[in-house]
């Protein structure tokens, strides 16, 4: 499959020609969040046909954005991770994910697939640093059947999927509450109040839980009409 390229000498255009197309970002998006199965990001990226899938995964390798490993036990089967380039394209991962949540989101349109794991990367473009200055805090989600867990401490998060091994603060909830909740219509604490959200743990983490993340106010990209 040829490979196609805008032949400018121009760092956003070198970088686009390397993640410009179709299906890649998001290849990049699972693989940011550890290795992953052929599988599992097939799983994920419903639509994507398997050769599709082996092409772009191929085009990574030879582009040097990731790389064959071996998961450890007790897993122990083939994998593919980001290398070190491809892991520095997390920020910009995030950045067009803050900039989505605030003027691409909107409504869930039907036929569109959803699936809770994507809220690690979600919930780690809202982190504010500066809020957990000194603080060491570890939050579990449990959205659907899917469990993930923020490590912060001191200024920094880590989004991982599966359970935290000791949580300060437990998040249960449903796919709907949570899509509400990241699409700007509800909070977590409207969540509660409908009976949509459980928590559980540490008083004091679920208070400063809102503290730390903030999703931003959805905008209308339509200019505004002059009066």
């Amino acid at each position: 499959m040829e490979q196609r390229n805008y032949n400018q000498y121009c760092a956003t255009a070198r970088t686009l020609d390397l993640v410009g197309e179709r299906w890649t970002l998001l290849l990049i998006r699972e693989l940011l969040t550890g290795p992953k199965r052929f599988g599992d990001l097939q799983a994920n990226l419903r639509g994507l046909g398997t050769g599709l899938l082996a092409a772009r995964l191929k085009h990574l390798e030879r582009e040097g954005l990731a790389r064959k490993v071996t998961l450890p036990p007790p897993a122990r089967t083939p994998a593919y991770a980001l290398t070190e380039a491809g892991a520095e394209l997390g920020p910009a991962v995030l950045a067009l994910a803050r900039w989505g949540m605030t003027w691409a989101l909107g409504e869930r349109q039907e036929g569109e697939t959803f699936r809770p794991g994507w809220a690690v990367l979600g919930l780690e473009a809202c982190f504010l640093p500066e809020a957990s200055a000194g603080l060491r805090v570890v939050y579990e989600f449990r959205v659907a059947d899917e469990v993930f867990h923020a490590d912060i401490a001191d200024g920094t998060v880590r989004m991982l999927h599966g359970p935290a091994q000791r949580p300060d603060a437990s998040v249960t909830m449903g796919e709907d509450a949570l899509i509400a909740i990241a699409s700007g219509r509800s909070s977590l604490g409207a969540a509660i109040g409908a009976g949509d959200a459980t928590v559980s743990g540490s008083t004091e983490a679920i208070r400063r839980l809102g503290e730390l993340f903030r999703f931003p106010e959805p905008k209308s990209r339509k200019p505004e009409q002059a009066p």
